[in-house]
């Protein structure tokens, strides 16, 4: 197996390689553009690994990794248009640097472009792998309503908002490692180990991207940091602020939440505070170590060595410990 960063140089020259400079011009550059735009490209680099776990050539997984990263840049074309989100990944969003129309229907492009990578396997593959992704891309779409419909909801419950970010983020993060292992032709039992073992490093995730998108640095987060509460969304910092607070401090976050303002620079401040005070940043930081030792507990039951068990878990000791 290799390193990280070498996954990530193979994808991104597998990237580079694709043909998306096509017509017409104003369908295609926007797609050029989102997957143009760097990240971490953590789900294709799952993928190229899990084949890897699994005694398969890394380059085996590569349309499939493709799939994944045109997908989950689909996702982000629309999450940032519903959001009304200004930046992605510290530059301008597509809908912001095209206008609204092309933002849907690139975004719509790009999903059927990801579907078009499975067809460079053979049909058993091409099924199995057609079948996880049109689940997982129906899960997603479901998690974003939940995310939507809690933002106008007062009586968001954990659990509730748990199973949102399951479905609007953790899925996509097992199913790429869980395509990995389908390219690999491993066992189901095994394929559905690593979708586990991603499930839960999914769920870490997000619960880190709740936290940095509140307590992270502008510089290195790429986004608007304090965007999920100008967007009044009740994450898992919130929903432990008003589980932990006082009655009175309880009230005065959720009257905040309700508020849409021009200048939110106070009221991330005051968020941020009772955050920090009731205890809900700690709280949120201590779920993140849970769901990743989850992961790291799943990782024991699959029958892979222990160098290979090795370098997953010191992916996910990187996530955790992640400033972007």
């Amino acid at each position: 197996m290799h390193d990280i960063s070498q996954y990530q140089d193979f994808f991104i020259s597998y990237l580079n390689k694709q043909s998306i400079n096509k017509e017409p011009k104003d369908l295609y550059e926007p797609i050029e553009y989102i997957l143009g735009l760097g990240g971490k490209r953590m789900r294709p680099v799952l993928t190229l690994m899990a084949a890897e776990v699994f005694d398969a050539d890394y380059k085996t997984a590569l349309p499939a990794a493709m799939a994944v990263e045109v997908f989950h840049n689909f996702s982000l074309v629309h999450d940032d248009i519903m959001d009304d989100a200004p930046l992605r990944r510290g530059k301008e969003t597509v809908h912001e640097k095209w206008n609204l129309n092309t933002g849907i229907l690139s975004g719509d492009a790009m999903l059927i472009l990801a579907y078009q990578y499975f067809e460079q396997y053979e049909p058993t593959i091409f099924r199995d792998l057609a079948k996880l992704f049109s689940k997982t891309a129906l899960e997603v779409c479901e998690g974003q309503q939940w995310d939507v419909d809690f933002e106008n909801r007062t009586n968001v419950t954990i659990p509730e908002y748990l199973k949102m970010i399951e479905y609007k983020t953790a899925v996509l993060v097992a199913a790429a490692m869980k395509m990995g292992a389908i390219v690999a032709k491993t066992s189901e039992q095994e394929a559905d180990l690593i979708y586990d073992f991603g499930l839960n490093l999914g769920l870490a995730f997000q619960l880190q991207d709740d936290f940095l998108d509140a307590f992270g640095d502008p510089e290195t987060f790429g986004k608007q940091v304090g965007g999920d509460i100008i967007e009044n969304k009740k994450t898992y910092l919130y929903l432990k602020a008003i589980e932990f607070s006082s009655k009175e401090r309880a009230l005065q976050l959720q009257n905040l939440f309700g508020l849409q303002l021009d200048d939110n620079t106070a009221k991330i401040e005051t968020a941020k505070a009772i955050f920090n005070e009731s205890g809900a940043s700690k709280a949120t930081q201590e779920a993140i170590e849970m769901y990743t030792f989850k992961a790291f507990e799943t990782l024991e039951k699959i029958n892979i060595s222990a160098e290979k068990k090795n370098i997953l878990k010191t992916f996910g000791e990187n996530l955790m410990g992640r400033k972007v």
